[in-house]
């Protein structure tokens, strides 16, 4: 989490800020002016206080948005692609909300879609602030530009004054509820779920103020608002799950489902890397399954920790020959010297985050790639080229070239790539014996200064440590040794 703006971040953010808000009450202003068949002059004199309150309620609530931000959460303030995120959202939730309540019904306006995306794409709290913050604006723009109850009758499909109050209870009430819901999605189904789940409080807020509203109560009326507060649900989910994939790709987002795809068999790199170094793959599985567990355990995102895992090795690819989960029985590092082994096995960390950016991947999985041995020294032919010499060798040439780990997640990376080699080469992978060897790895790396620019606390390296020792003597436990006795049919 960032927690401090360079002048230049600040100011950039400001800008960004100020130009999205602008952008946004364009948006407003054309949609009025679409909606006044041309009566674009009569509207601004007869309608110029609502105008000024309108445009005074968008820049300060933008402020707001700004002011919270900045408190709260400076990396969105830090990334000028993420504030045009948000504000794209907002003016695509205005846009599709206006023209289905001009031509449909106000009350089928998907105000929920919003905070489906919001829920995906920001941590919770913001997501609540931007869809309240979009609830507030709906609820201006309908009172004050866009209301069925015009003094001069220049606005057509406007929307009427009960229908604005139950659309901002709405946006409220169902938008905080799809945030929290969302949280627990991993799937597309879960999606559609959520849509059924958010029809309950739509259907209730949207009967419960417009149906006393009528003049005459009918079982017609009654059902035709149950009829839309259900299209306001379903087509929030349809737009949602048809935008995500749009979102993902022009703002490099990294959702569940995507990062489920990133890590299915028919991913090209994870395809590449089971075909031609089926030990590293292997290895990139289980080493997956103890980073999501030790993510979870520590609170961080276990479905990005897990994708990052598949691909910390993929550098191998260069050359699967030359590392020793994808030998047989011959060695190739016995013909080369230390020095010459030390570049090939180091390098594959670079390599592999070329390979990441060479496949478009998230940076985030190059940088994992690059970090997760750290400048850790690379033992075995350090200790070989120390029995060729007389002595006094230089241990950086034989240790990787770094960066130290920068995130939580390249932290346990590195604990859990270093225990499950070792694990494996162990004889006899007792709890007690992994228990000690993972705390002697973790030491090590601590004494090694590994963890100082990730912020990683010693309750959660005891937690970390805990889940890998668990995890590890599960996946490796003692088995029945099986009698030698040959069997047949004539048996």
């Amino acid at each position: 989490m960032k927690t401090k703006l360079t002048e230049r971040e600040l100011l950039t953010s400001i800008l960004v800020f100020a130009l999205c808000t602008a952008i946004l009450a364009l948006t407003m202003c054309c949609l009025i002016f679409f909606s006044v068949n041309g009566e674009i002059i009569s509207f601004i004199k007869e309608y110029s206080k609502n105008i000024i309150t309108a445009a005074v309620s968008v820049i300060t609530l933008s402020a707001m948005l700004y002011v919270y931000f900045y408190f709260e959460n400076k990396s969105v303030l830090a990334n000028s692609r993420k504030i045009i995120e948000i504000y794209l959202m907002l003016v695509l939730s205005f846009i599709i909300c206006f023209f289905v309540g001009k031509y449909v019904s106000g009350t089928a306006r998907p105000l929920l879609f919003i905070a489906l995306m919001t829920a995906l794409f920001l941590r919770r709290r913001d997501a609540i602030l931007v869809n309240t913050t979009f609830g507030l604006l709906t609820f201006i723009f309908n009172r004050y530009l866009n209301s069925s109850d015009n003094i001069g009758g220049l606005i057509t499909g406007g929307i009427a004054p009960i229908e604005s109050f139950a659309s901002l209870l709405t946006t409220f009430c169902g938008g905080i509820l799809a945030v929290f819901l969302m949280d627990k999605v991993k799937t597309r189904l879960g999606c559609v779920v959520i849509g059924v789940i958010l029809c309950i409080p739509t259907i209730f807020i949207n009967v419960i103020m417009q149906l006393p509203s009528e003049a005459v109560i009918t079982w017609k009326y009654a059902f035709l608002l149950v009829g839309w507060a259900v299209f306001d649900c379903t087509l929030s989910v349809l737009l949602f799950m048809s935008l995500v994939p749009a979102f993902e790709g022009m703002f490099s987002e990294l959702t569940p489902f995507r990062l489920r795809e990133l890590t299915s068999d028919d991913a090209k790199l994870i395809k590449k890397l089971k075909e031609n170094a089926p030990g590293t793959y292997n290895h990139s599985v289980v080493v997956a399954q103890l980073v999501e567990a030790c993510a979870r355990e520590i609170g961080e995102n276990s479905e990005l920790a897990r994708a990052a895992a598949f691909y910390h090795d993929i550098g191998k690819l260069k050359g699967p020959e030359m590392f020793a989960e994808n030998q047989t029985d011959y060695n190739f590092h016995n013909e080369l010297t230390p020095e010459l082994s030390v570049d090939i096995i180091r390098n594959h960390s670079r390599d592999g985050a070329k390979l990441i950016k060479k496949y478009r991947l998230p940076e985030f999985f190059a940088d994992v790639a690059l970090q997760h041995h750290g400048t850790m020294p690379i033992k075995y032919f350090y200790v070989k080229a120390l029995k060729m010499s007389d002595g006094g060798l230089n241990m950086s040439n034989y240790s990787y070239r770094g960066p130290k780990p920068a995130s939580k997640i390249a932290a346990i990376i590195m604990i859990a790539d270093s225990s499950e080699a070792a694990v494996r080469s162990l004889r006899d992978r007792s709890p007690a014996n992994v228990e000690s060897l993972v705390r002697n790895l973790i030491n090590e790396r601590l004494d090694m200064e590994q963890f100082d620019d990730c912020n990683i606390t010693m309750r959660e390296l005891t937690l970390i440590k805990n889940t890998i020792v668990n995890q590890l003597t599960g996946v490796y436990h003692s088995r029945v040794e099986y009698p030698k006795l040959s069997i047949s049919k004539k048996n």
